[in-house]
């Protein structure tokens, strides 16, 4: 296994215990005057698998936290991310690892060409688009480095670089007639007490086939570490915080982007605020897992939540929690089921190698 970088621009060392907490100010559970409709509860048992949780393969070259997945076919690539360092806490990396669906196996792909954590990933026309994230040493700022990578070929190409003033990381992503959107995000993470996080209410696209990129409305609010889906022509974004670990939010937005003068409205809320979220569609729904920002007697831990939303009747139903509750983790729907390797199962920087996979029963 090719070790991670250790160049200024991909490395950053960092204490485990706390490395990407920066505020632990009790979250903001829900805006006011938001009106929570009733939520279907979780079935008093777990179900057996094919509607419920399956432990997987672990992730073959070890723990991984911040990442971005991206699935082609059968294969779920494992984008960038932090990876624990030799010499204590947590460094950048440029390894993409892709695990395949069909014969439950990992194989490495070729690396970024330029390390990253939190990317933002999408996939268009068969092929893997990283349109900026971020990196760095005392501070990760937002990168406009851009690449796709072609499968059949196990090759990145350089893109021309996002443009000024829409870099940003850990943005909501989502793909509809080959152009890829992007909502929210951040454009510093700064490590430690009261470190900077600069979120942004940015939206933008990024057209495939001709390399354009557009400005779209502002979301209502700034977001970042927050959950992003296209369902039939809407974008949605859910969720997420807002220049805070802490500061977590329950929101849910969502453009049609077939009337994209109508803007952003609001949806009905999430029953559990939260930032650092795993997500993914099936269907007409919306799957969220995890998360961070859950302040138990001041010590920020994750939450383990799973929760649908069904963007047909506007309604949120509770689903059986994650075995390994964790955030910072990405996930991917292939043929039904979502598959979900690796995360933090501690607030801050604490990468784990878990892998499992959730297959909905309501559907």
């Amino acid at each position: 296994m090719k070790k991670p970088p250790t160049t200024a621009r991909a490395a950053i060392t960092l204490l485990l215990s706390g490395a990407l907490g920066l505020s632990l100010a009790t979250p903001v559970q829900a805006h006011p005057g938001h009106h929570h409709p009733p939520v279907t509860p979780a079935p008093t048992t777990d179900p057996v698998y094919g509607a419920g949780w399956k432990p997987l393969l672990d992730i073959a070259g070890g723990p991984r936290q911040e990442h971005s997945v991206a699935a082609i076919g059968g294969d779920v690539y494992v984008i960038g991310g932090i990876v624990p360092a030799t010499s204590g806490g947590v460094v950048t990396t440029d390894r993409v690892e892709v695990y395949d669906t069909r014969r439950g196996t990992w194989r490495n792909a070729a690396p970024l060409p330029v390390a990253m954590n939190h990317p933002n990933v999408a996939v268009a026309g068969g092929r893997i688009y990283v349109l900026g994230g971020l990196s760095g040493g005392a501070s990760w700022q937002a990168l406009r480095d851009s690449f796709v990578y072609e499968p059949r070929l196990d090759r990145w190409q350089p893109l021309p670089p996002v443009p000024a003033g829409l870099e940003r990381g850990s943005a909501a992503v989502g793909v509809h007639g080959g152009t890829i959107y992007l909502a929210g995000g951040m454009r510093t993470l700064t490590p430690g007490p009261d470190g900077l996080q600069d979120t942004v209410a940015t939206v933008s696209a990024y057209h495939a086939a001709t390399g354009r990129w557009t400005t779209l409305p502002d979301l209502p609010e700034a977001r970042d570490h927050v959950a992003g889906a296209i369902v039939k022509g809407t974008f949605y974004v859910l969720g997420g915080r807002d220049r805070g670990q802490a500061n977590v939010r329950d929101t849910v937005y969502a453009m049609d982007l077939q009337a994209l003068a109508g803007g952003w409205t609001n949806r009905a809320p999430m029953p559990t605020a939260r930032g650092g979220i795993a997500f993914a569609a099936v269907g007409d729904r919306i799957y969220t897992f995890g998360g961070e920002g859950n302040v138990v007697d001041g010590v920020n831990t994750v939450f383990g939540q799973t929760e649908a939303y069904d963007t047909r009747t506007d309604r949120w139903q509770r689903l059986a929690p994650m075995p390994v509750p964790r955030h910072g983790t990405a996930a991917v729907a292939v043929g039904g089921t979502i598959y979900s390797p690796g995360g933090g199962n501690l607030g801050g920087g604490a990468p784990v190698a878990t892998h499992d996979a959730y297959r909905p029963a309501w559907r």
